[in-house]
């Protein structure tokens, strides 16, 4: 059997976790953060190699902290069931 491709829309309507959630943002930060750090020490770089494997390692730091930001942008936060009291 096989499976199309569901495509950009598929994801609506997902609902993830106020933690999950939170999770996410953090990883979406450190990635930043890092990507910053690599950024910075491009200046302490001499060969011209690494100086690309850098530049490269920086991209694709910013490139999937947008991925997940979209990610998150297209999901909503789920609500948890209300507390039973007894």
């Amino acid at each position: 059997m096989q499976f199309k491709d569901a495509g950009p829309d598929a994801r609506e309507g997902l609902e993830i976790s106020s933690r999950f959630r939170m999770l996410i943002e953090e990883r979406i930060e450190r990635l930043e953060k890092d990507a910053d750090g690599d950024e910075a020490q491009l200046a302490n770089l001499y060969s011209s190699d690494h100086i690309r494997r850098q530049k490269r390692l920086v991209s694709m730091q910013r490139a999937e902290a947008q991925r997940i930001r979209h990610f998150l942008e297209n999901s909503g936060t789920r609500i948890p069931p209300p507390l039973m009291t007894l």
